[in-house]
């Protein structure tokens, strides 16, 4: 593999970063709500899952 130089490895660094198609703001607010959305569904579920196998287990374990 080649190596190149510094400069020539930030020259192509520019070219690569200038094809890219970044995002509006309006879909970066909107996946941003998404995600937040999301890990608030995802936490209310395990800690409703967690709450349903603590109690299950305490149950099983006072049984005597």
């Amino acid at each position: 593999m080649a190596r190149t130089n510094p400069i020539q490895f930030l020259q192509q660094v520019r070219s690569e970063v200038s094809k890219v198609t970044w995002p509006g703001r309006n879909e970066v607010v909107i996946s941003t709500i998404m995600v937040i959305v999301l890990v608030i569904l995802a936490s209310l579920f395990f800690l409703l899952a967690d709450q349903v196998i603590s109690w299950l287990v305490s149950l099983m374990l006072s049984i005597r």
